[in-house]
């Protein structure tokens, strides 16, 4: 899914809930018609808040809370288990205008990761805190501290004893057949939440957030914490948001790639994108996808997985909104 912006600078918003091998034969019109109201909801508040005219990096980290809050999704609840049957969750945001950024990984407290993350960007001389640690410097800021239950579902759970029933090691969100699992294909869904965003101003902003992977090591850290891997923003170019085989997005540093060869080879925003998705990341045995959103008002949201839950809305325009990858 790309498209052209007719006006530049028009104010937009992109959001992304994962990518992964679809099953069309687990969709229900139930199931599917919760993803894409979630998601419509999400962008009408974000488009809502551009059209008043809200920075970017206000409306991305309100989007990213918003998909934080709902347990569809692998990041704040909902978040799958690790090994040791706890939840760590990461994230990351950045801002386009000054190349500030935030970052947090491994916490196991603080409600919402994506305005602890913000907090290290507004309120700390560093960029990234991790564990006990981060939690304590969010708790210090005053954000909101849960129980780590408050994170899991039985959905969650049920996956982690499947998984470690198989004995297959770290699987990715939804990695295990369960008669709750998700339209995704439980073996190859690849769960992180993101949002990009161009506001009046012509700034862009940056923010994703993931629980991580299903029955991981205690300790692993993948991509969506780690600037320029699975989040970046540059007024100058774009706009990005990662999800998929962490890993990978890390070796090939993603998110920057993609600002990179905007830059310094002049390509536009979806000859970029699918540099990176479609090449480089398979390449070094990377899948998943990503959300951009270019200084111009162009905005790509590609994959190279069967399908993604993704959609985004201009400032005076119909959301547009998809999960398939023939949407």
């Amino acid at each position: 899914m790309s498209t052209r912006s007719t006006q530049p600078a028009t104010p937009l918003l992109a959001i992304h809930g994962g990518a992964g091998t679809l099953l069309r034969s687990k969709m229900t019109s139930a199931k599917e018609a919760a993803y894409l109201a979630a998601l419509q909801r999400i962008l009408l508040a974000g488009q809502a808040q551009l059209g008043a005219g809200a920075p970017a990096l206000e409306v991305v980290v309100e989007a990213v809370r918003q998909l934080e809050e709902c347990e569809l999704f692998n990041a704040g609840r909902g978040a799958v288990y690790t090994a040791a049957a706890t939840h760590e969750l990461d994230a990351s945001v950045m801002d386009g205008s000054n190349l500030q950024a935030g970052a947090v990984a491994g916490l196991s407290t603080t409600r919402n990761p994506v305005l602890a993350a913000r907090a290290v960007l507004l309120h700390s001389e560093h960029l990234m805190f991790i564990g006990a640690a981060a939690d304590a410097f969010a708790a210090a800021q005053g954000l909101e501290q849960v129980a780590p239950a408050w994170f899991g579902t039985e959905l969650r759970l049920a996956q982690l004893r499947a998984a470690q029933g198989e004995a297959r090691g770290a699987r990715l969100d939804h990695d295990v057949e369960t008669q709750r699992s998700g339209p995704l294909d439980d073996a190859r869904k690849l769960g992180t939440v993101g949002a990009v965003a161009l506001d009046a101003a012509g700034h862009l902003a940056a923010a994703t957030s993931t629980g991580g992977m299903t029955n991981k090591q205690p300790g692993r850290v993948g991509d969506s914490p780690i600037i320029g891997a699975g989040c970046y923003a540059n007024d100058a170019t774009v706009a990005v948001s990662c999800t998929g085989t962490g890993e990978a997005f890390m070796r090939i540093c993603a998110a920057y790639d993609v600002s990179a060869q905007m830059a310094y080879l002049g390509l536009p925003l979806q000859a970029a994108v699918d540099s990176v998705i479609q090449l480089k990341l398979p390449a070094v045995g990377g899948s998943g996808g990503l959300i951009a959103v270019a200084a111009n008002g162009d905005v790509s949201l590609r994959f190279n997985t069967e399908g993604m839950y993704r959609g985004y809305a201009r400032v005076g325009a119909a959301p547009v909104l998809g999960i398939y990858g023939d949407d």
